[in-house]
């Protein structure tokens, strides 16, 4: 009988006070977690100038690779032009039904 006294309050005491409490802690620490800190814009801001400079290298390549073959044309998606995705992806899947 006395234990029933004692689990009845702590079973209330869970529900309303500590289930509410924890679902609580951890909807802030979500949000806060979905915000950039300063190292991740940092980092990002990094891979952005990484990946402008990787780019700018492949376009020389693409252009010397083009001065010395007239017939080559470069293999990569480029997204801004979508008819030359189109193009590529058709080729590919004419290319992996052939190899099959």
């Amino acid at each position: 009988m006395d234990s029933e006294l004692i689990i009845v309050p702590v079973v209330m005491g869970i529900l309303f006070i500590g289930l509410p409490w924890l679902i609580l802690h951890h909807v802030t620490k979500w949000k806060t977690a979905a915000t950039l800190t300063n190292d991740d814009e940092r980092m990002l801001s990094e891979m952005h100038e990484l990946a402008n400079r990787l780019e700018a290298r492949l376009e020389t390549a693409e252009r010397l690779v083009g001065q010395d073959n007239p017939n080559w044309k470069p293999a990569r998606l480029d997204h801004e032009n979508s008819e030359y995705v189109e193009e590529f992806l058709s080729e590919s899947t004419r290319k992996l039904e052939k190899d099959s």
